[in-house]
């Protein structure tokens, strides 16, 4: 078997048969992910949506890249407002008004495919329509820089650089990360920009971009279950994600998916 590539800083470069692959993991993760989007509604509960998904998953012979993660117990992430990352699916009936983070990753032929998305349901707030639309925004401001040649630093300061002026915070604790075969690769994908000189982009490169802004403070904390992050001031929280391919030409976003969060859909002006 060939050794696989990597650049000189320990991150693996995909060949253009590994990205075939990859892209169809992705592409699969992405039409599960918008299924699931669509099936969100008042009165599920997450482990409903928990369920749907996995069967999503089965239809499609792929597995859930989550399930049994350092033992976690869902087929997905289901963060319900202040709820930041790794809600696990439970008891929660979903209510109008509320947002409900989404992240399906699954495992398909061996290739991780990894996205995530924020729903709103129903009648949200106009604060909260906000929070989404610059959510989404900062992921592709910095998907944008996924160009070879261009630092991973200034990825990463793109999603902090334009979520500040609207007055949201970047969640500092838990941050992107390269994919491939393994679900978190080499590098670190924070979202703002990091302290030092960081490698420079290279074709071949697969980033999970994965912005997580906070409406109120940036601190956050963990619930006794180990796993579900919460806000530290109780306010809501938006996540949204895809994974992309660095090109000589710009960004191939192998997880792609109709916008979802512009202020034109959500009726807001921001």
């Amino acid at each position: 078997m060939a050794k696989r590539k990597r650049s000189r800083n320990g991150i693996i470069i995909k060949s253009p048969d590994e990205i075939a692959q990859m892209r169809v993991a992705c592409e699969t993760a992405s039409e599960i992910l918008q299924n699931v989007a669509k099936f969100i509604d008042v009165g599920k509960t997450t482990k409903e949506v928990d369920l749907y998904a996995a069967e999503l998953m089965k239809e499609r012979n792929c597995k859930s890249a989550f399930l049994g993660y350092r033992g976690f117990p869902g087929y997905t992430c289901i963060s319900p407002n202040i709820e930041v990352v790794h809600g696990i699916g439970g008891d929660y009936v979903i209510g109008d008004g509320d947002i409900i983070s989404v992240d399906v990753g699954i495992t398909l032929n061996g290739w991780i495919g990894d996205n995530a998305t924020t729903v709103a349901v129903g009648n949200v707030d106009d604060e909260s329509k906000r929070l989404l639309a610059v959510t989404e925004q900062s992921l592709y401001e910095a998907m944008s820089f996924a160009r070879e040649g261009e630092y991973l630093g200034d990825l990463c300061g793109a999603v902090e650089d334009y979520v500040k002026p609207f007055g949201f915070s970047v969640v500092k604790e838990f941050v992107g990360h390269g994919v491939g075969r393994d679900l978190h690769e080499e590098p670190s994908v924070p979202n703002y920009r990091p302290a030092g000189k960081t490698p420079r982009l290279v074709e071949g490169m697969v980033l999970a971009v994965e912005p997580m802004i906070n409406l109120g403070t940036p601190r956050v904390r963990i619930l006794d279950d180990g796993w579900t992050v919460i806000t530290g001031d109780k306010k809501n929280s938006a996540h949204f994600e895809h994974t992309v391919l660095v090109t000589k030409d710009g960004p191939d976003i192998l997880t792609a998916r109709p916008r979802e969060a512009t202020p034109e859909l959500l009726g807001i002006t921001l």
